[in-house]
């Protein structure tokens, strides 16, 4: 014999309990996927929008990057520098934290550089660079001199970390740096 779904049944102890409707069970786990919706935490790009994906926020997802320089460009566009399309020659920027505290590292264009770097407030710094003393060509120290000037003078740093994955920063002395993403 069948119970209406709102009838009282029995359990193995004799105990009465009432039966839920299916649409009662239904609505208690939409209302509760609904609030987990609610508190999921977005990707910083989104925060960027279609027409500009490069956002400050996303300053907090370079640790553990590595990035080559593509483009620098003045504040107006125009090339500043000219950068080697071969990205063994370009400079680079290795941000890691496998010491426990924040390394920076690369390739300026002619020297090696290390030192420490800070990710703060949608903004990126970096301590005292040491470098290595080679003596390259001219236009590698030109390159280099410029790259390294722009590292200790940031104004602002802006990363996608959507496909194409860039980062930018832009120099307060008007150089803009655009990098492209390594893999490691």
């Amino acid at each position: 014999m069948s119970t209406p779904l709102n009838a009282p049944s029995r359990d193995a102890s004799g105990a009465s309990r009432k039966r839920l409707s299916p649409c009662v069970g239904a609505f208690a786990v939409a209302v509760a996927l609904a609030l987990a919706g609610c508190t999921m935490p977005t990707h910083p790009d989104s925060a960027a929008g279609p027409g500009n994906p490069l956002n400050p926020a996303g300053v907090q997802l370079l640790d553990d990057t590595s990035w080559v320089l593509k483009r620098a460009q003045t504040s107006d566009g125009r090339p500043a520098l000219d950068v080697p399309a071969d990205p063994t020659a370009a400079p680079t920027l290795t941000l890691d934290t496998n010491s426990g505290q924040r390394r920076a590292s690369g390739f300026a264009g002619c020297n090696r550089f290390s030192g420490t770097y800070n990710l703060a407030s949608g903004n990126m710094t970096f301590g005292p660079l040491a470098t290595t003393r080679k003596t390259c060509g001219p236009d590698a120290d030109r390159l280099e001199q410029a790259y390294l000037d722009a590292l200790a003078h940031i104004g602002t740093t802006l990363v996608q970390m959507r496909p194409p994955q860039e980062m930018r920063i832009i120099a307060t002395t008007g150089l803009t740096l655009t990098f492209a993403r390594e893999s490691r």
